[in-house]
This record gives C-alpha cells, structure tokens and sequence, in this order.
C-alpha cells in the first residue's frame, strides 16, 4: 500500500471536546481497552467527518481494521450529537446579539427508498435534487448559534422554520432576524427584502423596483452575507455534502458537526 500525508482544518479545541467525550465515555463503561487511544479516535472521527474519507482509506490511515473504524466512529457520533445545543439554548445565546440571520439549505442525500412514492417528501424542486432541509441561525459575524433537526428536502424554508419552533421563539423573545424572501410573513421581528412587484394589468410586465427599494435589498443582502459564509462552512464538512447514511439517521451526522463547529468558534 501507498501513504500519503494529507492535512485537514479543524480547531484543536474541536479535537479536545471530543477526547474528551470519549474518555468520559470509556470511564462510564468502565472499560479502558480500545485499539486507539482516545486522542487517535478523536482524530479517526473528525477526519471521516471533515474529509468525508472511506472506512477503507481511514483504516489503511491508523492502521486498523475496517470494523474498529465502523466501531469507533459509531462510538463517537452519540456523544457530540448529545452536545449540540437545543432551540432554548440557542435563543439564550441569540438574545446577547444585536440580530441574527435565518437561512434554509438543502443538505443532499443519496440513499433513500424510491417505493410507494417515499422518495417524494425528500425531492426539492427548487434544487432538482434529494436532501434534507435544515434551518441555521447565525450571528451577525458569521459564527454558527443553532442548526434545526433535519425536515424532509421537499419542505418549504418557511414550513420548515415554523415546524421547528423558530418563528414562535424569534417572536416571544422580540430577537431580530435578517432572512432572504422565503421568509415573508414570519411576523415583525423577522426583516426579508423587497420582492419583485406584481405584473402590471396594463403592459402584462413586472413592475421594476424603485431606486430606493434597490437600495435596502443591497444592504440586506449585505447584513445576512456573514449567514451565507456559515452554510459554506457547514459544507465544507464533506462528510455533508452528499449524505450516504439513512436518512433517518442523518440527524446525528447534522448534530455532531454542529458541535465541533460551535467548539471551533
């Protein structure tokens, strides 16, 4: 076999909450035998995570086999996906920000059942792709406060913040938000930009924006550009960028990269 060295971005901090989970895991269970110590499993599991690489090229990489990298991978997940934070407690952290900024993004899948028309509730007409919906709260200097538990890829960004409790939180605790249009009438505290006009009856065209109205879409766009920068770090995890596990536990992939993002912070 051929080794290469590879690098990856990943905060220390990041690597030490989760040996730490690990160690605290390993004393529960009162057993201390493991292939790997828990610095190396913690290095295992963000590399899968981060570099999307296969159980083959990770155990090849730590010299393992490809069952004890399925094991402590599997091991791994359940604790950092216990850590990520709850709604509550990101509107705890959200209430310190002068605002935040609201956006959906469609995580892709590639294993889901096409019989009896399930694979339905996944397909995003607007992405002509299967995924998951998935709400994200960031504060205004790009730093990631909450990702939603995943919604089937067909669910409107709307329906989809609503269902998950986030329109009724930002509204009971008066925290401003900046949203893109898909969010018109989520209620006062939620700011979107002006629509394009409806058609005129006379000429059959859609009425152009007013200089001014121009003017507010752009500095719009420039308050909720930080939200844009954390879904492409949210992807740059290519562990996400085409989910290849259930989808009904992809949940936990989505909750354990929220919380080493959250520590890389």
């Amino acid at each position: 076999m051929l080794y290469y060295p590879s690098g990856m971005t990943v905060s220390s901090r990041a690597l030490g909450v989760l040996a730490d989970a690990l160690r605290g895991r390993r004393n529960q269970r009162r057993t201390r035998w493991r292939k790997l110590p828990a610095g190396r499993q913690a290095l295992l599991v963000v590399a899968y995570l981060r570099k999307g690489d296969t159980y083959a090229d990770l155990a090849c990489g730590f010299g393992i086999a490809t069952s004890t990298v399925d094991r402590d991978i599997r091991e791994a997940l359940d604790p950092l996906a216990a850590m990520a934070p709850t709604l509550e407690q990101a509107i705890e952290v959200a209430k310190r920000k002068a605002f935040v900024i609201l956006d959906g993004i469609l995580l892709r899948i590639d294993r889901v059942g096409m019989a009896s028309g399930y694979a339905r509730a996944f397909s995003s007409g607007k992405h002509q792709a299967h995924g998951h919906n998935v709400q994200v709260i960031a504060d205004p200097v790009g730093r990631l406060v909450w990702i939603s538990p995943p919604l089937p890829g067909a669910r409107h960004d709307m329906g989809a913040a609503r269902e998950r409790g986030i329109i009724d939180a930002l509204a009971a605790h008066e925290i401003s938000a900046a949203a893109d249009t898909a969010y018109q009438g989520a209620g006062p505290t939620v700011a979107v930009g002006q629509r394009r006009r409806r058609k005129d009856p006379d000429t059959g065209c859609y009425r152009r924006l007013s200089r001014n109205q121009k003017d507010v879409n752009t500095a719009h766009a420039r308050r909720r550009g930080p939200g844009e920068r954390v879904n492409a770090e949210l992807k740059s995890w290519r562990i996400l960028r085409k989910i290849r596990s259930s989808p009904h536990t992809a949940g936990r992939l989505f909750a354990a990269v929220q919380t080493l993002m959250i520590a890389s912070a």
